[in-house]
Order: C-alpha cells, then sequence, then structure tokens
C-alpha cells in the first residue's frame, strides 16, 4: 500500500515529497503528490524539445518509447517507478521517459558513431578540429555544475561530505523539489529533482550518496532510427541511489549503452572516512578518479584520459578554471583535516569570474535561451544521513537540512 504526502517547510526552499511501499507505488504517490508541478515541467520541456532540439510532441513521444525500453531492460525498478510515476500524473509514460532524457534529447542529434572492426565505436568523417558538437556545451549555456567531495579522514567531525552546486535556467526552478522515497526492502532514497523526474543529487539512509556534472563529448548523440537508445542518464542516477553499497552503485551506472556524457562523484560513509570515487562516462567508455589529499572536485570537462573528443574545446568557458578552484580553496583546510560544512558552502558561494563563477549568476549578456545561474546548492553529510539545500545563488540563501528521518534543523 502507498503512503505519499506533500510538505512544505518554511526551512527548505522546495517543497518534499514524501512516498513510501513498492517501486510502483511510490511512483504512483510521488506522480499524484507532484502533479500539477510534473504537467508544467513537461510544458517547459515540451516547449524546449521543439524550440532547441526540432522535436514536436509525436517525435518525443516515439523517443520515450525507445528510452522506456532501454529502461525496463537494464533497470526494470526504476522503470516500474518511472510507470508509476506517469499513472499518478495522468500522463502518457513515454512523455514521463521522454522527461527523464531530457538531456539526451535536448543535448543529442542523430549520432556519427560508427561500429569498428573491434567492435568500439569510432567517429565516422571526423578531421582533426572537426569533432561532432552538441547544440550547446555543458558549460556555455545552462548545464554548469561544481561538485566536491571530501573523505571523512580530513574533515573536521570524521565525517564524508559531498557538495555540490546545480547551475541550470532560472526559469525551471519553481518545478524542482525533494522527492524522499521508502521501498518495500527497507531502503530510503533522498534526492533533489525536477518535478516528474526520479534523480539527481542525493543520498540514501546506506550512506551512500551522489552529485552529478553534464560532460560533452563527440560521442553524444542519439541513435540512428530503429536502433534501441542508451539508458538516459537521471535513470543511471537513480539506479546508484538505490544501491546498498558503494561496489553496487558502480556496477549499475555501468550497466547498458548511453547516449550522453556525465560526470558521477559518489561517495560511501564507511570506517576509515569513508570512501569516494568519480566516474566520467561518455558512449561506449568509463574513466575514474579517485581522491588526492582526500578529497575530489569536478565541472564540466573530461578530466580522465578516455580517447574521445572533449566538446568543452569547442567552446571553452568557466568549467575550464572551477575545478581546480574548488581544490584550490580546499586545499588549506584539508590538509589539517578541518573541511567542515561552512568550508563547502562559502566554496559554492566564491565569486571569482563573477557571473560565471563557482557561485554563478544570470550574465545579462547573453542570450535569454542561455540564461544560467546556481538554482540550488546542495550539502551531504553521509555519515548522520543529511542533507542541506539553499535556493540559489548560495550567496543570497542560507541552508536549510533535512535528514533522512524527516526531522529539519540548521
Amino acid at each position: 500500500m502507498t503512503s505519499a504526502r506533500r510538505l512544505d517547510h518554511s526551512d527548505l526552499p522546495v517543497p518534499l515529497i514524501r512516498v513510501q511501499g513498492t517501486p510502483a507505488e511510490c511512483g504512483t504517490g510521488y506522480g499524484a503528490g507532484a502533479r500539477d508541478m510534473i504537467h508544467v515541467n513537461l510544458g517547459f520541456y515540451l516547449h524546449r524539445f521543439r524550440d532547441e532540439a526540432g522535436l514536436d510532441e509525436a517525435a518525443v513521444a516515439g523517443a520515450g518509447r525507445g528510452f522506456q525500453e532501454a529502461t525496463r531492460r537494464h533497470h526494470p525498478r526504476v522503470a516500474e517507478l518511472l510507470d508509476g510515476v506517469a499513472e499518478g500524473a495522468e500522463l502518457r509514460p513515454e512523455l514521463i521517459y521522454a522527461l527523464n532524457a531530457r538531456t539526451e534529447l535536448i543535448y543529442g542529434r542523430p549520432s556519427d558513431i560508427g561500429t569498428d572492426a573491434r567492435g568500439g565505436t569510432e567517429a565516422r568523417g571526423r578531421t582533426a578540429g572537426s569533432a561532432v558538437s552538441p547544440a550547446v556545451s555543458p558549460d556555455a549555456g545552462v548545464g554548469g555544475c561544481t561538485a566536491v567531495g571530501v573523505l571523512g579522514t580530513h574533515t573536521g567531525n570524521g565525517h564524508l561530505l559531498l557538495g555540490q552546486n546545480w547551475d541550470w535556467r532560472p526559469d525551471q526552478r519553481e518545478v524542482m523539489l525533494l522527492l524522499a522515497t521508502r521501498d518495500e526492502r527497507g531502503l530510503t532514497v533522498l534526492t533533489l529533482t525536477e518535478a516528474g523526474m526520479v534523480a539527481k543529487t542525493g543520498l540514501n539512509s546506506a550512506g551512500l550518496g551522489v552529485c552529478v556534472n553534464m560532460l560533452g563529448c563527440d560521442r553524444d548523440g542519439l541513435p540512428a532510427s530503429g536502433v534501441e537508445p542508451g539508458v538516459p542518464y537521471h535513470v543511471l542516477l537513480r539506479a546508484a541511489l538505490e544501491a546498498e553499497n558503494l561496489g553496487e552503485a558502480l556496477k549499475v551506472v555501468c550497466r547498458g549503452s548511453r547516449n550522453s556524457s556525465i560526470n558521477m562523484l559518489l561517495g560511501q560513509a564507511a570506517e576509515a572516512g569513508g570512501e569516494l570515487i568519480d566516474l566520467e562516462l561518455v558512449p561506449g567508455d568509463i574513466g575514474w578518479l579517485h581522491p588526492v589529499d582526500g578529497y575530489l572536485t569536478h565541472a564540466n570537462h573530461l578530466e580522465t584520459a578516455l580517447p574521445v573528443y572533449d566538446t568543452i574545446k569547442d567552446w571553452g568557458g568557466a568549467s575550464l578554471f572551477r575545478s581546480a578552484r574548488a581544490r584550490r580553496l580546499l586545499a588549506p583546510k584539508a590538509a589539517v583535516g578541518t573541511v567542515g560544512e561552512g568550508d563547502l558552502a562559502a566554496l559554492f558561494r566564491d565569486h571569482a569570474s563573477f557571473p560565471q563563477s563557482i557561485c554563478r549568476h544570470v550574465d545579462e549578456r547573453m542570450p535569454l535561451a542561455e540564461h544560467s545561474e546556481t538554482v540550488y546548492s546542495v550539502l551531504i553529510d553521509l555519515d548522520d544521513r543529511r542533507l542541506g539545500i539553499a535556493a540559489g545563488p548560495p550567496c543570497e540563501h542560507r541552508y536549510g537540512w533535512l535528514d533522512l528521518t524527516g526531522r529539519r534543523g540548521a
């Protein structure tokens, strides 16, 4: 039996949807509890799919059916959740799957990726300096984010900390929410997401958490007509958050093919300060980074030596310094093992290169369609199973806290 509640708290900048039951029951409760927000968010994206990707609603629905099949094949529990969302929100399932594949649909296009004689992938027809590029860079427009993780060995209270700024279109701020699910196994997941979508930054009751950055490379793109697409990256995020340990999470996010590039900063609380790892997932390949000096940072460009063309090279932007600056800001406290939540908050309020800074503000010189700012900033204490969230830009707001039992605090 499903249990669903929508809660609005004065100390949290977004509504909280809390559901309980099987994946299908959680999805139905979520869809019903956030129905109006989901319809508004879908309307936003149907316009964006048309204006930015040239896809009408029929084409979007067709793509959604392909993503539905891929999700059912590789992540059946997430598929049950998404089917439930559609039922509760009274929408066609294929539109909910398309909504959860909004990155693939907006930034993808029919891919020029072929298969070489060894079974790998290659970009056909590319010459030096002519990489296939998405319509817009993850940092040139609206996709920039900065993520940080610090091992408990280098924090003042010994807790593993994660955090990130989520930079996106400010006109979509009102369709974002916190989703808390407790499934039939007893696993609780708390995630910040967009209405109708099932994950982004978050944590679970096993002490596992994830932050996310958009990436771009020359392998990104939708498959040719008639070819099943890969798993949407927001489905991968949900699958990671439903894992009960870090090793399992690393298995599920590598499962299946992908059509877009994504960075996941994953961590889990444990003895000796817990563990952190950063995954750069591109179509057909994966790179990874381990903590150096007790912490990891990431922005919107590739930092591993994957054999792909990073499309940030076509656009440039603040990503090229944000990760390095975050490391430099953390270094003094990390060196003496005293990093705290306040240090991460200060980092996320940094204004170097304003307005295209870690704490991003709208640059009024840019076209309206490329307006971007930090819409929300998130801090996560994986040992205490608690999440702090500030409306963006975070320099103007305080963090409200919520733990997985539903308790709130400063």
